[in-house]
Parts: C-alpha cells; structure tokens; sequence
C-alpha cells in the first residue's frame, strides 16, 4: 500500500500559522465569557470604612481594640436627624417616639436603641443607631432608612454620621463598572475612529481592552474574596481605567509598527513577527515600569493603599498579555484588511516622517537648546503654584460632589446640636485617672465629656480601663474636629499614669491622613530609584535615565501646581486629601516614564544606524503621531473617572489626564528630544552607543 503523501515542510509551516492565533482568539474569547461578569461583582468584595485600612499601630486602632471590652460587637454610629423650621409637632414627637423599636427591628442594629433627643429650640432631634461594624454597614443603614418610612408630612428625616457616609459612599460607587466602561469605552472608540479612520481596529483594539478587563477582575475578586487584598471603591474605579488606558497603549503601539512594516514586508504573518519584536521589549518595559511603581503603594502603611497596588498591577499585566496575544492574533487573521479602506500596501510610502511631526523633528533639531530651555520654563512656571495645592485633608462628608442624605443631615444636625454629638470621640484610660483624663480632655473644641455609663447609670469598667465620650462642637468630619481631637490626643497623653488614648471616628480620620502623609515621604523615593533601575537597565545607560525622570518629575511638579489653581480657583474644591499628590505621582511618574520609554526605545534603535542626533530626529518623526494619540487616548480614559461624584477620583482624573496631556506633548515631544539633540552621544553615558562621539 502506498504510504500518505507528506505535506511540504512550508504547508505546514503556513498552517501552524493560522493555527496558532485561532487557537489564541479562542483561549481569549474562554477568558472573557469566564471573567466577563466578576467586572460587575467587584462591588461586592470592596470595603469603603475607613478604619478597616489602618495600621494596627494606629491609635484609633488601638481603641477599637480595647472597647471590645465593653461592648463584644463593635458598632457603628448611624445618626437620624429630624427638622421641622418651625417646630416640632406632636405628629412628629409621636412618630420619633415609635423610631427606637423600629430601627432596633432592622438586622444588625445593635440593641437598645436609646430615644430621640430634642434640640433646645424645639426644631430638631437625633436619634443614634448602633449599627454592627463587623456585618455589612451599608445595607443595614440602607435597610434603617426604609424603615424610617415618610414620616409626618413637613419633617425632614435624614441618615447621617459615619454609618450614613459609608451607605452613601457605596450608594456612589455602586454603578461605577458600567458606568466608566460606557463612557471610557466611547470616548476611546471616538478616538480611534479619528485616528485611524477604519472601523475594524477600534472594534479589534476595544474587544483586546475588554478581555483584558475581565481577566483583571476574575483575578482581582478571587482574591479580595479571600482576603488576599483590600479592595475598595476607588481602587475598582481605577482598575477599570487603568485596564482600559493601558491596554489601549500598548494596542496603538502595536497596530503602529505592524502597520509600518505591512509597508515593506509582504507577507502579513512576517510583517506582525517583526512589528511584535519590535514592540515587545518597549511594551514590556513600560508595563514593567507602571507595574513596579505601583507595587511601591506595598510599602504604604494604609491597607487602601497596599491593596491599590496588587490591584493594578493586575490591571497592567492583564492589558500587557491581552495586547501581546490576543490583539497580534486578531491583526495577523484580520491582515491588511483591519485597516480597511486605508489599507498599508507593500512598497508604499511611510506617512509617519511628514506632516506634523515631520515639522516638529525639523524645529527640535534646527535649534535644540532654545526649544528644551522654553520647554523647561513652561515646567517651571506651572510648578511656581505648586505650594498653593491644599492637601492636608477634607472633611469626609466634602468626598461627595454631589448632594447626599449623609451632609444634608449633618447640616441639620449642626444647626441644632454640637455638631460632633452624633459620633463622639473614644478615650480609653486607666481607671484611676479618669477624672483627670476628663478634665484634661476639655479642650478648645469639645463641648462635654462623659463616662460611657452601664445599665445601673455607673461608669462601666473593664481590666481597670474606662471608656469616656467627648462630644465635639464641630462635625465629627470637619477639619476642625480633627484639630480638637489633636489637641484631646496632647492633652490626655500628659496625664501622669493614665495611659490614655484617643479614638473614634475623627481620631480615625486623622490617623489616616497623618499616614498618608508619612506615605508620601517613604513611597516618592521609592519610586523614583525603582524607574531609575528599570531605565538604566532598558537604556544601558546612566546619564539618561537621570534626564528622563528629572524631565517627568518636572512634570508633575507643573502637573499639580496647575492642578492647584484649578482646583481653589475654577472648581472650588474644598481641598485634598495627603493621598492625592502620592497617587498623582506614582501613576504620572510611571505613565509619564511610559511614553520616554516608546520613545527613547526607538531613538536607541535608530542611533545605531543613524548616531544620536539623527536617530533622535527620525525616532521622533515616526513615534510622535502613535505616542501622542496614546497619551490622548489615556487622558480622555481617566478623566471618565470624573463622573463618578466622588471628590477624590474627580482630583485624579484632572491630576493624571492633564499631566500625561503635558507628558505626551510637551516632555516627549519637545523637551526630551531638545536634550538628547544637545547632549548628543553623551545622552548614553557611560555607554559608546553612538561611536562617533569621543
């Protein structure tokens, strides 16, 4: 019997190359019908209290500690305020009365809740619900309210105090998938079709961001499920941002040089072997470098923070291998059809070198020195408002930029009671001392101290501590609640053998915002040697590195100095918490870095063949269209963070979209050029990449 025919080794060849990203689509297309829908249920897994992020040597931590001690389950304060201008009815003294046994009804309320209190004028009460702050807040404070009913016709009822923040924060974040997947989904579409004018490549881009969204929060949720990570609403709305921008990047980078080489290679499976190998070491480095800088949030001591930075280096490496597998499949089945009705034939010209770019490279390399030197100046000028930037905290309820029951009803409460009596400060000490402890503790801005009482009216005490209440004249969320709690934290601790200390929900918000600041102080150098490793490394190089990240630092200096205006002066924000600026600077520096490095890759490419300066020129001429529509395209991403009303992720979005704008088309396109023209083969010290320099 005659043996098979065997195909030619070339058949072969040419079918384990359709085979190969088939198999990739179908692997992908498995991972987004899988993780597809834990996009949605992140939600689920994330935690928005506070208290739960911070170190255990906190002393508000330390307090929590101790009042479980006298009371097993710790709770947490859901105030209801009631208002009537022109006074209480005995309707509305009726229905109050009838509160206590109703909210005491809702799961998780902790019993007995005590009766209504009336504001001396007559036009107000308060009613406390001890909500469990182990179980889940939100939804009991979500359930409170419904059983608060209508009420008497005229009597506002409100839900405020720490627990009313917490249901109104996660109120806020609740739609925060769906939503920045719409708007940040559109507003890349839109950009792409401008870019590219083809209809298949934003579909093809877009398919690659989204599969790489689902991979990042199939992973993502299995381990904030488990515990592995803290998750909470910000970092899921940075995640999906970030997916999205990233994944984008790395695409348009991509599509770029196989666009390129379809131009000279004939074969489109050659033409994507090249471009894939040219774009892998760039891509990889910058998804290296972002996933290294936000890996330093690991070194922060908020565990908001350390869980930020697991989570978007997740984010990152999802965008890193969906942009690395699935978009060079789609492309190499799609061939030159994806750019349909522009299709790149082979032997036609390369578009990149004229036009705008063509012109700006001409200008950087007729006169270098005056165009880096203006460059600079620019920089400087928007870094002289930086001092102006006020970041040393907010009061919780000024997170919401849209209006929530949460600040209307502390409005309320501070019309007719001391503001803070809704969630006053814990101080825990010795026994002995109390007394002393108390008197010392009435300092400018607390309005009465008292001894949390048993049920036979005596101080409780448990292993010879005691729990003291101090009520506070302003919001328990101000500023200058923060301040008082200060001062009570200096004026308890001198107390000779009391061994007391400060807690509660200001105490937390304070120690939470002097964590962040000792964040700032540890993290920023961190980050900085990290990118100055992983460029010297990609550059072999010393001297640029040290260019590039003194350019971005310059960078984000101006970044937030006009972020300072904007802020105080056109959106009259209140101010910022100490994170904001940290944030700001590990995304912009890594982002920034990122697109010095699309850059500065090429440049090193090209001064082989070229030398530095002529290198430069082409590097930029070929770079600047791709690298400029991937800083747009991660700009118009993140400042999709803007619809959610939230102040925090408002201040970002502006911070990283406006400073990647200025990155992408002011420091790459003609501040790092302008030096590297200058220096010359210098640039590459200690290394002789360019020969012809002595």
């Amino acid at each position: 019997m005659a043996e098979p025919a065997v195909p030619p080794a070339s058949s072969r060849s040419r079918r384990i190359r359709w085979v190969l990203p088939a198999l990739l689509v179908v692997v992908w297309l498995a991972v987004g019908g899988i993780g597809g829908p834990f996009a949605g249920k992140l939600s689920t897994v994330s935690k928005n209290d506070n208290a739960a992020f911070l170190p255990r040597s906190a002393e508000a931590t330390q307090v929590q500690d101790e009042q479980k001690a006298f009371a097993p389950r710790p709770t947490l304060p859901a105030v209801v305020v009631a208002e009537r201008e022109s006074g209480l009815t005995s309707a509305d003294r009726a229905y109050l009365g009838g509160l206590p046994a109703r909210t005491a009804a809702v799961a998780g309320v902790a019993s007995p809740v005590k009766p209504a209190t009336l504001s001396e004028d007559g036009k107000a009460a308060q009613l406390s619900v001890p909500v469990d702050a182990g179980g889940n807040p939100a939804k009991i404070v979500k359930e409170v309210r419904e059983k608060l009913g209508s009420g008497p016709d005229g009597l506002t009822v409100l839900v405020t105090g720490p627990g009313g923040q917490i249901a109104d924060l996660v109120t806020a974040f609740g739609g925060i998938d769906g939503v920045l997947l719409i708007v940040a989904g559109a507003v890349v579409a839109l950009i792409l079709l401008v870019v590219y004018r083809s209809p298949l490549l934003p579909l093809l881009v877009l398919v690659s961001a989204v599969f790489a969204l689902a991979l990042a929060s199939l992973v993502v949720y299995l381990l904030a499920k488990n515990d592995v990570l803290a998750l909470n609403g910000q970092s899921q709305g940075i995640l999906s941002i970030l997916v999205f921008g990233a994944a984008t990047d790395y695409a348009l980078l991509l599509v770029a040089r196989f666009r390129e080489q379809l131009r000279d290679t004939p074969g489109r499976f050659d033409a994507m072997r090249l471009a894939w190998r040219a774009t892998l070491e760039p891509v990889a480095a910058s998804a290296g470098t972002v996933v290294l800088g936000v890996l330093c949030l690991l070194f922060s001591d908020l565990n908001s923070n350390k869980g930020l930075g697991p989570v978007a280096a997740i984010g990152i490496g999802a965008a890193l291998l969906a942009s690395t597998t699935f978009l060079p499949a789609m492309l190499v089945l799609c061939g030159r059809g994806a750019f349909w009705p522009f299709r790149p034939r082979h032997g036609s010209p390369h578009p990149e070198t004229s036009g705008i770019w063509g012109r700006v490279s001409r200008t950087v390399g007729a006169r270098p020195r005056a165009v880096w030197v203006l460059s600079a100046l620019v920089l400087v000028a928007g870094a002289a408002f930086l001092p102006q930037l006020k970041a040393s905290g907010t009061a919780q309820s000024d997170v919401f930029l849209a209006k929530v029951d949460s600040v209307t009803g502390q409005e309320v409460l501070g019309r007719h009671f001391a503001a803070g009596s809704g969630s006053p400060a814990v101080i825990v000490a010795n026994a002995g001392a109390a007394t002393e402890v108390a008197k010392a503790a009435r300092v400018p801005g607390v309005a009465a101290v008292f001894p949390l009482a048993g049920p036979d009216r005596r101080p409780l005490e448990a292993g010879g501590r005691v729990e003291l209440l101090a009520v506070l004249s302003a919001p328990a969320d101000s500023e200058d609640a923060v301040a008082a709690v200060g001062r009570m934290r200096d004026a308890v601790h001198a107390v000779p053998s009391a061994e007391a200390k400060v807690g509660g929900q200001t105490a937390i918000q304070l120690d939470t915002q002097e964590t962040s600041r000792r964040d700032r102080a540890v993290i920023i150098p961190i980050v900085l040697v990290v990118i100055f490793a992983v460029l010297a490394l990609l550059l072999r190089a010393l001297l640029a590195p040290l260019l590039l990240i003194a350019t971005v630092v310059l960078s984000f200096a101006a970044t937030m100095g006009v972020s300072a205006l904007v802020f105080n002066h056109l959106l009259h924000f209140p101010g910022a918490d100490p994170v904001v600026p940290l944030f700001g600077f590990v995304f912009l520096v890594a982002l920034g870095i990122d697109y010095n490095i699309f850059l500065m890759t090429r440049v090193r490419e090209e001064t082989k063949r070229r030398g530095t300066r002529d290198g430069t020129l082409h590097g930029l001429a070929v770079t600047g269209g791709v690298i400029t529509s991937a800083g747009v395209v991660l700009a118009a991403t993140f400042s999709a963070l803007a619809v959610i009303p939230i102040l925090f992720l408002a201040q970002i979005a502006f911070i990283v979209a406006f400073g990647v704008l200025v990155d992408t088309l002011l420091v790459r396109s003609l501040l790092v050029p302008a030096l590297t023209v200058d220096l010359g083969g210098r640039v590459w010290w200690p290394s002789r990449l360019d020969r012809r320099v002595g």
